[in-house]
């Protein structure tokens, strides 16, 4: 699932947050309060605004409850994971050419301990 984002958006609405997912606006509450990595803020009316941190996690949430099956509380143990299933996809080739260096570095190191 390739999900389209605003570039200029900082917050989205529950009804552009399910339109994205294609399920209810009820099941996105219902997240909210199951997983608690989902933190959106609320507005002096009351409303969920959601970044694009908290649509994120709810597309890792999507993927291990809808496409992987698993049940909420297995992803809430996958979620508490932290890194074990998903990593922070890099949003830039400077980004990708850093971890890579990180990367680079870290083995190097390990290589002349082994030597």
């Amino acid at each position: 699932m390739n999900i389209q984002l605003d570039s200029q958006k900082l917050y989205y609405s529950i009804s552009e947050v399910s339109a994205l997912f294609d399920v209810n606006t009820s099941v996105i509450r219902y997240w909210g309060k199951e997983f608690k990595q989902l933190k959106p803020i609320k507005n002096a009316k009351g409303e969920r605004r959601y970044t694009k941190k908290d649509i994120d996690t709810i597309h890792k949430i999507f993927v291990l409850l809808r496409d992987k099956g698993y049940t909420i509380e297995g992803a809430k143990k996958e979620l508490a994971n932290t890194g074990t299933l998903f990593e922070e996809i890099p949003s830039s080739t400077n980004e990708i050419i850093e971890r890579l260096e990180k990367i680079k570095t870290k083995l190097l190191a390990i290589k002349s301990q082994l030597d």
